[in-house]
């Protein structure tokens, strides 16, 4: 499903070279669970804008159901990115003037997806929030804004959700309920999900856990 060739990343900062991984080798199969651990500024959101193709590698390879980020253009990788992956962000990141309807329904307009209401209305639902379409950001709780968040992730049936600490801005008691049912909708669809998280009852929940040090992960 995933994999990840000899990757290299690396920042300028002034006559500085920043190396966030030299030789990053890793793979994902398909409709698995995966959790990535580590300090902060380890490089777990850095990992995860290169799954993306929102950053490219100094080097290397990164490539998805088959289909290599190497040679892709800006708008191809753009356009594949929209198809093929949904994200669930610690922040939300709805659009806060877009009702929650309408926030679950983005993805499906830029992929092109026929009755793109009525899969926003079924998911919405299927996360408990039915009764809050017509609702803005600004009027839901923590744990409703990822809910719709998550619908928004899956409503183009993406081959792979990449979840940046989804609950991370939680109660707790809120936190393991948006975690149930991410958990549920990713094995309902058999998607596969990388998770970045502190957590270690959150990536206890996950097939295989690795941790990120010194840019390499190894398998817990």
């Amino acid at each position: 499903m995933l994999q990840i060739k000899s990757l290299k990343k690396s920042y300028s900062q002034g006559s500085t070279e920043v190396k966030i991984y030299e030789d990053l080798n890793f793979h994902v199969k398909e409709a698995s669970k995966v959790a990535i651990m580590g300090k902060s500024g380890s490089g777990k959101s850095t990992l995860l804008s290169l799954i993306s193709g929102i950053i490219k590698p100094t080097s290397g390879d990164i490539l998805l159901d088959g289909v290599s980020y190497k040679d892709m253009k800006e708008e191809q990788i753009n356009d594949f990115r929209a198809s093929n992956i949904g994200f669930v962000f610690q922040n939300f990141h709805l659009v806060s003037y877009l009702n929650a309807l309408e926030n679950v329904m983005l993805p499906a307009k830029v992929c092109g997806i026929k009755n793109p209401k009525e899969k926003a209305v079924e998911l919405l639902e299927s996360v408990g929030l039915g009764h809050r379409l017509d609702h803005l950001p600004s009027e839901l709780s923590g744990g409703e804004k990822q809910r719709v968040a998550i619908a928004r992730a899956l409503i183009h049936n993406p081959k792979i959700i990449l979840a940046d600490e989804p609950s991370g801005n939680l109660d707790e008691d809120t936190g393991i309920a948006v975690m149930d049912k991410l958990f549920e909708l990713i094995s309902k669809n058999n998607t596969t999900l990388i998770l970045v998280t502190h957590s270690k009852d959150v990536a206890a929940r996950c097939e295989q856990t690795y941790s990120l040090n010194h840019g390499n992960l190894d398998k817990c």
